[in-house]
């Protein structure tokens, strides 16, 4: 029952993705920020049916790209299952003053000046520590968002801020699982990949932090001070605080630099703040739970609420009111289907051989060092805006542009820095890929509103560029060194 199926045309290939495209750019300018409430959706969806249909004519099966759905799905399924427990984290750690606690101690410590800076730098050791700019934003960032806004900061600048910081750590993180698979995909080993990845990383958070510290000192700070003593008034009044809570950062952090996996690790913290808000906040329970009689009753409610559902802290200040709010698994459901669809469009595409086209295109246009690692950043950029996933990003430019690397006697490192400097921290600047769609509904900050602001991930694919049109730091295979064979 042998099908023949026909190479596509570079103009077959590109049909989903200028589909993909014009809906997206309808989307964001109907719906604006809501375009993730389910218009995006639904536009993966029918660009996946329009990636279909051409698949179909080149001869490709249903069953094929079927299982090829199925696949990007499953792929996928670790990022979804750590994001709905990032959910209940969320929730819980409201509950039992974790969160607060941390607004309240960050005020007292941080002030606009240097805000910027230290939560990029903050967020960077934590993310360093843990390997994972997720839990980082989940757990830090969450809590400096809300220091931030106190601070009347922008929320755009304070996530550009934390995502800088984030990112910057899980990319030179050897706990990272991406920068374990971009030196797995490239043909290098893990040390060589991060010690080389240095070079252009380190000059990219540097500029980021300069650029933070202008927009700390030019900010105006009138009144900003005399705002902050009634919001820790109104934490202070209604939660008890502690540094006894932090007990429960702690143990997921130490989880994480001990290796266990990210979803029992978040699932502990997330047990952990239900017992804390048990002993600490027996009256937020009663507030949430709307009972103040059988407490174990009104704990369970209280606590089940916020693992899964919307729950709100009321104090005396309405600012504080909206930084007291979560969603629980529930606020994570749109973040889920965004990535189910994603993965459907990433799926026909990867396995009816459209990706792989497009991007052998690109090679051809790569007569020197310079043009292909612009070649290969380009196509991880590419690859998050169509594909929706950064492990995409990473793996299939690994693969189509290893042997080319080779070809022209240079070492796999280079291959690996740009696909992280490029594929990895470039994912959370698209509003419809898994990391952007996460972020921003982690943080309550729309992508379009921090990306102007990360310039971490703004300034690395230019800065790995730049050192290969310039033939800094480019490692080449010496006279009768022989490549290493897969």
């Amino acid at each position: 029952m042998g099908t023949t199926t026909r190479r596509p045309k570079l103009i077959e290939a590109l049909i989903p993705v200028i589909f993909l495209t014009a809906l997206i750019s309808i989307n964001v300018f109907i719906f604006g920020d809501d375009a993730l409430a389910g218009s995006n959706q639904i536009v993966l969806i029918l660009s996946a049916a329009m990636a279909a249909i051409v698949s179909i004519r080149l001869g490709h099966q249903w069953e094929t790209l079927h299982k090829g759905i199925v696949k990007a799905i499953g792929s996928a399924m670790s990022a979804i299952l750590i994001l709905l427990l990032i959910g209940s984290l969320a929730g819980t750690w409201l509950l039992s003053g974790i969160v607060p606690s941390m607004i309240y101690y960050g005020l007292q410590i941080l002030n606009p000046t240097i805000f910027l800076v230290a939560a990029c730098i903050v967020s960077a050791i934590v993310s360093l520590a843990t390997g994972s700019s997720w839990s980082t934003v989940a757990t830090l960032g969450v809590a400096l968002l809300g220091i931030g806004r106190t601070l009347g900061i922008p929320e755009g600048i304070i996530g550009g801020a934390i995502i800088s910081g984030a990112y910057f750590g899980d990319k030179m993180s050897p706990l990272s699982d991406t920068t374990n698979l971009a030196p797995a995909m490239a043909g290098t080993d893990l040390f060589t990949h991060i010690r080389y990845m240095a070079w252009t990383t380190v000059p990219s958070i540097t500029i980021a932090l300069i650029l933070f510290t202008i927009i700390g000192l030019t900010r105006s700070q009138d009144g900003v001070i005399n705002d902050i003593q009634p919001v820790l008034q109104a934490i202070k009044g209604t939660f008890f605080v502690s540094p006894v809570l932090f007990l429960v950062p702690a143990l997921v952090i130490t989880l994480i630099i001990r290796k266990v996996p990210a979803l029992p690790a978040l699932l502990a913290g997330t047990l952990a703040g239900a017992l804390f808000a048990l002993i600490f906040q027996p009256h937020i329970i009663e507030q949430v739970s709307g009972m103040d009689d059988k407490f174990h009753i009104a704990a369970y409610i209280a606590i089940m609420k916020a693992m899964y559902t919307d729950i709100s802290i009321t104090t005396d200040h309405e600012m504080v009111n909206s930084l007291l709010e979560t969603g629980g698994m529930s606020g994570m459901l749109n973040t889920v289907w965004l990535i189910i669809c994603a993965m459907i469009f990433g799926g026909i595409m990867e396995s009816s051989g459209l990706l792989k086209r497009i991007t052998e295109s690109v090679i051809k246009l790569a007569h020197n060092t310079g043009s292909l690692v612009a070649s290969t950043a380009g196509t991880c950029i590419f690859f998050n805006l169509t594909a929706s996933d950064q492990y995409l990003a990473i793996v299939v430019p690994g693969r189509m542009f290893a042997d080319t690397y080779k070809k022209r006697g240079l070492k796999p490192q280079n291959l690996s820095r740009t696909l992280e400097d490029s594929g990895t921290v470039t994912s959370v600047l698209v509003p419809w890929n898994t990391c952007g769609a996460t972020q921003s509904t982690v943080l309550g900050v729309s992508t379009l509103a921090f990306l102007p602001y990360a310039f971490f991930n703004l300034i690395s694919p230019f800065m790995t560029i730049l050192f290969a049109y310039l033939n800094i730091r480019i490692a080449r295979f010496k006279k009768g060194e022989k490549p290493p064979q897969p």
